[in-house]
């Protein structure tokens, strides 16, 4: 197979997007992937678990493209609809097809993001709460930052809450601790790209928080729709790039103060 070859400077196009669906014939689903991403020269990981798929992949555009298309042509996939972003190099060392019993660990079985997707708020409509300083009844609107400490640490939005948390796992028993200090308030979850939300705002209207939404596509897609409005620092990425500014460009890892865990 011909080689692709990026042909300019930040022409590495790196996707990630993730789907909560029933999946079967797992095994079959690797050897294909892994394989096709062998051949195309992708790097990057695709998680496979019975409740769906999460992907984060880097590579020249035609080979994007040509994965994108392979999942697509499953019915339960077409609707896939990938986050951009370039890069000047590889920000991946290799090529990883794993499956696992969930795309995002949780360890509450009961949240099933197919069965039931709590509502979403988009990154226009959050701008406008943000700058109003209220929903568009006039209630407060709280920020809850889903992500592990030290990711909140190199920037998040201003003013939100923390829980501190050392992995996803552990937002569940945290939530649950505290859901009465969420009374009242609009609560908006936000992560990376969504994906950690799609669980967390379904677990917190589990434990009786009644008006909770999750950022459409999370920071990054904010970062591609709106800018840096109300946002501070950059956003960790588990890649070589380590840290994306609002431009959606490795940023110099500027890290914001830490901020402790607060409840309004």
């Amino acid at each position: 197979m011909t080689t692709l070859t990026p042909p300019s400077a930040h022409a590495v196009v790196n996707i990630s997007c993730y789907k909560f669906v029933s999946l079967d014939d797992l095994p079959g689903w690797q050897v294909r992937l892994a394989a096709q991403c062998e051949a195309l020269q992708l790097k990057g990981t695709i998680l496979l678990a019975p409740e769906g798929i999460n992907l984060f992949l880097a590579g020249p555009r035609q080979a994007i493209d040509a994965v994108m298309t392979t999942l697509r042509a499953d019915v339960r996939l077409a609707d896939l609809c990938p986050k951009e972003s370039l890069s000047e190099t590889q920000p991946f060392k290799r090529m990883k097809v794993k499956i696992k019993r969930e795309i995002i660990t949780l360890h509450r079985p009961q949240i099933r993001p197919e069965a039931a997707r709590a509502p979403a708020v988009t990154p226009e409509r959050l701008k406008a709460w943000l700058d109003s300083g209220c929903d568009d009844d006039g209630r407060p609107v709280v920020l809850l930052d889903t992500r592990n400490a030290f990711e909140r640490d190199l920037g998040s939005f201003a003013d939100c809450v923390d829980f501190r948390i050392g992995k996803f796992s552990d937002f569940a028993p945290a939530v649950e601790r505290h859901a009465a200090d969420f009374a009242g308030r609009t609560v908006v979850t936000f992560c990376t790209g969504g994906i950690r939300c799609e669980k967390a705002a379904l677990l917190m209207r589990d434990c009786g928080i009644e008006r909770v939404y999750q950022l459409e596509g999370g920071i990054l897609k904010y970062f591609e729709q709106v800018g840096g409005a109300h946002y501070q620092g950059g956003c960790f990425v588990f890649d070589a790039r380590k840290v994306l500014g609002s431009d959606l460009l490795p940023s110099d890892g500027t890290i914001a103060p830490p901020q402790p865990l607060r409840h309004r």
